[in-house]
């Protein structure tokens, strides 16, 4: 199948369950070593909760982006990842 955009290349979801929860696993496992290495860094107990104040919000406001809003606040909007959602805020109002 020939592209529409010159330099763009047909790209695929990816749809197969074990594919998936490898990209799952590879997901948390990046997490944890990023977590670990930034508190062997800065062994604090304060370093440790900040780090988990920061995942837990980002956590949070990921879930307002792509579940709330389309469950309760914008029906007709679907999310299809953090860029859309940007867009999707810088619309203009209707």
């Amino acid at each position: 199948m020939k592209s529409h955009h010159p330099g763009r290349h047909n790209v695929q979801n990816l749809t197969r369950p074990s594919l998936l929860y490898l990209k799952a696993a590879l997901f948390a496992i990046a997490g944890t070593a990023a977590a670990a290495l930034l508190i062997a860094q800065q062994p604090r107990l304060t370093t440790a909760l900040l780090l988990g104040i920061a995942v837990w919000a980002f956590c949070r406001a990921y879930y307002f982006a792509f579940y709330v809003v389309e469950r309760y606040v914008d029906p007709s909007y679907r999310f299809s990842g953090l860029g859309s959602f940007v867009r999707y805020l810088g619309r203009p109002a209707a």
